[in-house]
Order: C-alpha cells, then structure tokens, then sequence
C-alpha cells in the first residue's frame, strides 16, 4: 500500500491568526478605554455611544470572541489537519466559517456602542446575531467532523476531545440561552424571568468561561506545547482523566455566581460542591502541561514561546484555585461584586488565553510562512512587558477589591455602618484603577509589539497556502482490537464520542436547570408585586440599553451591611416580570434595589445630566442626550402585547390603551419637575428613565425594623 499525498491548508489558518491579532489590538484597545473611562468618565468624550455601559459589552465580545475566538480557530485548523493527516473537509466552509465569524464580530461593533443588548453578560447580542452565530458554529462543526470522518489516523488525539466537547457544549449554552421573543429587528425580550433567567444565565456564563476560553485552550496546549517542547505529553492517562471529570464538573458550576441571592439554596450549594472539586481536573491538567517540560528547563530558558506557555499555564493554575476558593460563600460574601472579580477573571484572560495565543502565533506563523521569525529580542520584550503588565494589571484590582469588600462591611463600635456612601470606596480606590490601565497599556503594548514583529515575519517569508504531506490511507478497523481498552475503542468512534460528551454535560444540565425552571413553587409569588407600567417598561428598556446593570446591581443579599445601606434584602417573588433580570455582577456603583422614592425627581434629573452636582466625585458619565432625545412610543403597545406572552398579567387589550396612561404618568413627572423649576418636556426619555427609577424596589413595603435583620 502506497502513501498518499495531500496538502494542508495553510491560507485558513493565517486568516485566523491575521484576525486574532487585528481583533486582539482593538478589543484591547477598547479595554483601556473603558478603564480609563473608571477614573476619569469624560474619557467617553460626551458621546453617548462610547460611554463605559455601552463598550464595556464591546469590551468583553472583542477580547472572547474576536480575539480568543479566531485564535481557537486559527489553533483548531492547524492541528486538526497534521492530527489527522487530511486537509480539512471542505475549503468552501472554512472560508464561510472565516468570513462569517468575522462579520458577526463587526455587527457587534456596530449593534453594541447604539445600545442594541439583550443585558445577558458574554451573551449581549440581539436575535439576529444569535441566529447567524448558530448558522456558523454549525458550519464548523460540519468542517470538523468532515475532516475526522477523512481522517488517516485510526484514533483521536486528546486534543481533538476537547475540540469536540467544545464544539458540542457551546451549541448547547448558546441556544438554550437565546430563548428569546423578539419584538422588532433589534429588541426580543428572554423567555424566562427573574431567577429562572439568572439560572440561565450563570449556567451559560460560567460554563462559556469553561467551554470557550478553557477546553479549547486545553486542547490547543495537548498538541502544540509536546511540540514545541518536542517532548510527548507527560501522562496519557492523567489526559483521560483531566478530559472527562472537567467537562462533567465543569457545567455544574455556574450558580456559584448567584450566591446569597434569591437562587434556591439547593441551586446554590450544588454549585459550590462542584466548584470546589473542579480544583482537581483543571490542576490535573495544569500538572499533565507543566510536566510535559520535565527536562526541558534550560530550553525554556531560551526558548520565548515556551515562556509564554509556562507562565499561561501558571496563570492557569492560579485563576482555576482561585475560581473554587471564591464559591465558597464565607470569600463570596467579600469578594463578590468587588474588583477582585475583575483581577481574577484577568488573570486568566491575560495570563492563560492570552500567553497562549501569543506563544502559538509566535510558532505557527514562521513555519506557515517558512521562514525565522523576525525579532526574537522583540518577542522578549512583549514576553516581559506583557507579564509586568498583567501584574500591574492583577495586583492594584485585588487590593481595591479587597479594599471596596472590607469597607463596605465595616461598621463602628457604635453599631453604625462606617463607610455608610458607596461613594467613598469608590473614591479610595480610583489610584489602584490608574495602576491597572497602566498595567493594561503595558499589555497592549506587548500585543502590538508582536503585530509588528509577525507582520515583518510575514513580509520576509512566503506563506505556504497548499503545504504538501503524506500519509498511508486508514484501513478499517475490526469492531474489536485484542488488548484495546474502552477508551481506545471510544477514541475512533467520533459520533460516540461526541454523544458521551454531550450526555456528560447534560446531566448537571438538567438537574440544575430544570427543577427551577418548572416547577413554579421554586420561584414564590408576592401579591403586591405588579407589572411595570408602560412608562416604566419603557424606562427600563432604556436603562438597559445604557448598559447600567454594568455598574449597578439590583439585588440586595441577606448581610446587614447591604440591608442597612440598601434596604431590606431581596426575595425571589420581586423579579417574576423582569425579562430580563438586572441583579448585575459588579458594583461600580451603588445597589438600586430599593431606589424607588429615595430621592425626588428633581435629584434624578440634576443625577442624570451631571452625576457630580449631586454626587461630587462621582466616575458616573452625564446622561444628557436622555433629556432632548424623544422617547418612542410607538413600540409600547408591541412591548406590552409581548409581555403578555411571557405570562406578565396586563389585562387583555391593554396595549390599545397602554401610551394613554403612559402620557399621563409622564405629565405627572414632568409636571413635578416643573415644579421644582426645571422645565423637560414629558416626552423625553429622562422622563422615561426616572418613572422606572422610582419604581424599584416599591412592590416590597418593608416595616422599619427591616434594616435591623
């Protein structure tokens, strides 16, 4: 039997890595935009478009999608190919894949900064975009599981399982997540409410954390630090393990985001379980990398691609201790909310997916290209500046996070909250939020750096598009092999496996999910709470298209200092009507739970168009145009019409009616306003805003002695 030849395509993958790094600059960019924008608001240079609620979500979709998302591919695409000894499947996909995957990513830059979000964090992009997401992700699975089909190598490589579970976890999140019902080209509104959407949520956002930045990342690491290191991978059987108690663990995780608030306590105390034991697979994968380069140190040494996979790997290690140490509710209870969570999250980003991205560009792309890479001075150099400035980046938010955690619940001898204004954590950290935009302008100085050292690379080689291999044809196989063990026959049956996969992550699917999206006496009704007036649903759409629930939470947890503070804590029956739910998971600003008749109108108003007149020292932006742009009213009656499908109880017909009473509510407000000598039209959206503002948290009429629990 003869070898037979074939060619690698080369030409997709340096599409990928081009884009990984066009993408990796501007979502970096973006990012220190908005961390200057925490000290320094006027940085959104008064334009509501580039405000820190409207790009922080541009922020997070460039750096995981655009960046993180091409560099999977672009990892994928190489490696599946020399695995399995086969050009990809089809060349007509892969470059749909590549131009689709690209235009979603420009229709975020677009939809994003003019407020069209759904609020859900990591997943903000309206139907249509959903909609085109899955049509692509379905186009890359076609390509992948046509190129194993092809394959000329009997069994899969550990790297192609997590290209599988990947491939199969993240189709699952993304749809059960988009259940939407949209109301017009740009706005839809989730099928769930209040905590069901929470639970939504948080299962889809942790485990897109897992699925999207974690085990396609492990995968990558499986195939390109053994050759990079030339060295095998440490233990096969450590992969084996590694690979099946992650993505079974992994999905049971994510209500450890939700903790101290109205989740059902079951809910909560499953998710801290699993967080605690995910300690062991993601170490056992760090273990399984780190080991792969025993005897291999002094090639380290010299070696900047290496450097970077050891320091991704440790960064690894240290954002998945972390992870499980922060479930734990007494460190939740401190950390949550704080920047701490920023500094870890980072950790990981800048350290594991970023390193990683780098080392591999700095491997992949002189080999496509056959020649040296330019400048490996330039590489050390982005290899230090780029560690000096995740430090600088990590450290300065870990003590503001620990500082804003302690502050807020420290009170007097006298029994009295010490720090009782949100806004002096705020202000006492503003010189740790300067330090981390240094650190992240050291970052992304490193990645251009590396732009340009690639591009020079680039430029003084000739990329191979069609690279010439060979190998020997695959004979089938008996349906059992003498001494074959149960994995080795499940690692060339990719249908198998791909199903075992998916029943693996299900089951803590469905056992999490489905009790409380079912049963309704999970979630308790509270009879004082109604539906939101159409004036306040209107509001509400605009404080989210602000992007506010990216500063301020609407959740008030069950600890004295945040019932002191905010007022009485939150019970699930105050969320059935909110689709989506707000609860938030930062607080930049303070709680808004219980905003509702706190301050009058006139504070909202003067609030609104200059945060610092009421609030001196205040990193809110103004909200000005809210005062001359128009609210639109000819949405109302949809939007409440659609509300009534999600089961909110506006009276049947009401919709006729609905911009009738809204003009009344909102003369009244503006009438008031007047009153205190400030004269707004009530068409206005402040207006609009203000209603809902003084809506929150009034259903609940809590005695005085609420503040004491």
């Amino acid at each position: 039997m003869q070898p037979e030849k074939f060619y690698y395509d080369n030409k997709i993958v340096r599409n990928f890595g081009i884009a990984t790094v066009v993408w990796g600059v501007i979502g970096m960019t973006v990012g220190l935009l908005v961390a200057i924008q925490l000290y320094h608001p006027g940085a959104n240079m008064g334009s509501q478009y580039t405000t820190f609620g409207r790009i922080r979500p541009l922020h997070t979709n460039a750096v995981i999608f655009a960046f993180v998302g091409n560099a999977i591919f672009m990892g994928v695409y190489y490696s599946l190919q020399r695995l399995l000894k086969t050009r990809m499947f089809c060349d007509a996909l892969s470059k749909i894949h590549f131009w689709g995957w690209q235009l979603i990513i420009i229709s975020a830059v677009i939809t994003l900064p003019l407020g069209f979000t759904t609020s859900h964090e990591y997943a903000e992009l309206e139907w249509p975009i959903d909609i085109a997401i899955t049509i692509i992700w379905v186009v890359f699975g076609i390509n992948m599981f046509g190129t194993i089909f092809r394959r000329r190598e009997r069994h899969l490589y550990v790297a192609i399982w997590f290209y599988i579970a990947t491939f199969v976890t993240i189709a699952v999140l993304h749809i059960v997540n988009s259940f939407e019902l949209p109301i017009s080209a740009w706005k839809s509104y989730y099928l769930f409410a209040g905590v069901q959407d929470a639970l939504v949520q948080w299962w889809y956002g942790h485990n897109a954390v897992a699925f999207f930045l974690t085990t396609p990342y492990l995968g990558m690491m499986y195939y390109f630090l053994p050759k990079m290191a030339n060295r095998p991978v440490y233990s096969y059987k450590l992969s084996i393990l590694h690979f099946w108690s992650l993505i079974f663990i992994y999905i049971w995780a994510g209500p450890h985001h939700l903790l101290y608030t109205t989740l059902p306590g079951w809910a909560q105390s499953l998710g801290v379980a699993f967080s605690i034991m995910l300690i062991a697979p993601s170490w056992g994968g760090m273990i399984n990398g780190l080991l792969t380069l025993r005897g291999a140190w002094d090639k380290v040494r010299d070696d900047v691609t290496l450097k970077f996979m050891v320091v991704g790997l440790t960064a690894y290690g240290m954002a998945t201790f972390e992870g499980p140490m922060l479930s734990l509710k007494q460190v939740n209870a401190i950390g949550h909310f704080t920047d701490w969570i920023i500094a870890h999250v980072h950790v990981g980003a800048l350290g594991w997916n970023g390193f990683l991205t780098f080392a591999i560009l700095y491997w992949l792309i002189p080999r496509i290209y056959k020649t040296e890479l330019y400048s490996k001075k330039l590489a050390s150099f982005h290899f230090w500046i780029g560690t000096l400035g995740i430090l600088f980046y990590a450290v300065p938010m870990y003590w503001a996070g620990f500082t804003q955690g302690l502050m807020l619940k420290e009170f007097t001898p006298e029994g009295m909250l010490k720090y009782p204004n949100f806004l002096e954590t705020t202000m006492r950290i503003i010189p740790m939020h300067v330090m981390r935009s240094i650190g992240g302008g050291m970052y992304l100085l490193g990645v251009i750096v590396m732009a340009f050292n690639l591009c020079k690379t680039m430029l003084a080689g000739k990329l191979v598009s069609n690279e010439a291999a060979e190998a020997m044809p695959l004979e089938k196989a008996p349906a059992v092999i003498k001494g074959e063990t149960w994995h080795g026959r499940l690692e060339r049956m990719p249908i198998k496996m791909m199903i075992v996969a998916l029943i693996t992550i299900l089951i803590g699917t469905f056992i999490e999910l489905m009790p409380t999206l079912t049963i309704s006496s999970n979630i308790p009704t509270i009879a004082s709470v109604k539906p939101y007036t159409p004036l306040e649903l209107q509001g509400r759409d605009i404080y989210i298209r602000e992007g506010c629930v990216n500063c301020h939470s609407q959740t008030v947890r069950p600890f004295r200092s945040e019932t002191e503070r905010y007022g009485e804590y939150s019970k699930a029956g105050e969320f059935v009507y909110d689709h989506p739910f707000l609860w938030g998971s930062k607080r930049t600003g303070p709680d808004l739970a219980r905003e509702g008749g706190k301050y009058g109108n006139s504070w909202h108003y003067n609030h609104l168009m200059d945060p610092r007149l009421m609030s001196p020292g205040s990193i809110m932006p103004n909200y000005d145009w809210l005062i001359t742009q128009k609210l639109d009213t000819s949405t109302t009656a949809i939007k409440i019409a659609a509300m009534r499908k999600l089961g909110v109880p506006y009276p049947k017909g009401y919709e006729k009616r609905a911009n009738a009473d809204l003009d009344k509510q909102a003369t009244t407000i503006a009438t008031d306003l007047g009153a205190q000598h400030i004269k707004v039209m009530s068409n206005k959206e402040i207006i609009a805003v203000i209603a809902y503002l003084q809506r929150l948290g009034t259903d609940i009429k809590a005695d005085k002695t609420a503040n004491n629990h």
